[in-house]
């Protein structure tokens, strides 16, 4: 009898889970793209970083859901499932040699991608997202020139803005990537992402509203 009513319990227990991970889900849930706090969304890229060369898969894991929570504005188990796609398209990346490799990862791109732009106010395209996303890492790996612009193309798509705009946090976030490359400082690194983060945030401020105009 008592392990019969631990069964029960144990069942309804993970029943209310899948009805609360069912509704997370499925809810509404749209939050402002523009606001998120930049110095922490770079000390959380910065933590990713150093466990991604670790090899802390775990850490990592958990370190991208808190990302997309705080920068996407995710839901609890949207995060994770964000994490989740962002993780396996990194893995099937790793694991290529040439492009027909590469491009393996973008339906986990593309899901990532649906997860952010469902939870988000701008209207960007998710396939070409996937796919500038993907075009970044295969220059970098490649050791490509073009690097502050792929970066910059990818964050004109998200934010509907011109790249032009992105100049700054591309430079910095390619800076901090070339230096990790070198085997540089963590703390030069956090810094250099610091500045891209906080440079991506006064890009897609909104414009201030025009003063009213006064009695004449």
């Amino acid at each position: 009898m008592m392990r019969s009513k631990k069964w029960i319990a144990a069942l309804a227990i993970c029943a209310a889970l899948a009805g609360w991970a069912a509704w997370d889900l499925t809810r509404p849930a749209r939050g402002n793209l523009h606001e998120f706090d930049a110095h922490a969304v770079a000390r959380m890229e910065a933590a990713m970083w150093r466990s991604y060369y670790d090899h802390r898969s775990v850490r990592l894991f958990s370190e991208l859901a808190t990302l997309l929570r705080t920068q996407y504005h995710l839901t609890f188990v949207r995060s994770w499932l964000g994490a989740y796609h962002g993780a396996r398209a990194a893995v099937v990346f790793q694991r290529g040699r040439q492009r027909s490799d590469y491009e393996q990862a973008l339906p986990d791109l593309v899901a990532f991608y649906r997860l952010v732009r469902d939870a988000s106010d701008v209207p960007f395209d998710v396939n070409r997202a996937s796919r500038l996303e993907l075009e970044w890492w295969i220059i970098h790996r490649q050791r490509g020139a073009d690097l502050p612009r792929a970066l910059a193309d990818l964050q004109a798509e998200i934010y509907q803005v011109p790249a032009e705009r992105f100049a700054l946090h591309a430079q910095a976030r390619t800076d901090a990537m070339l230096l990790r490359d070198a085997g540089g400082d963590w703390q030069r690194i956090g810094a250099l992402l610091d500045t891209s983060w906080t440079a991506l945030k006064s890009a897609v401020a909104p414009e201030p509203a025009p003063p009213l105009a006064g009695p004449r």
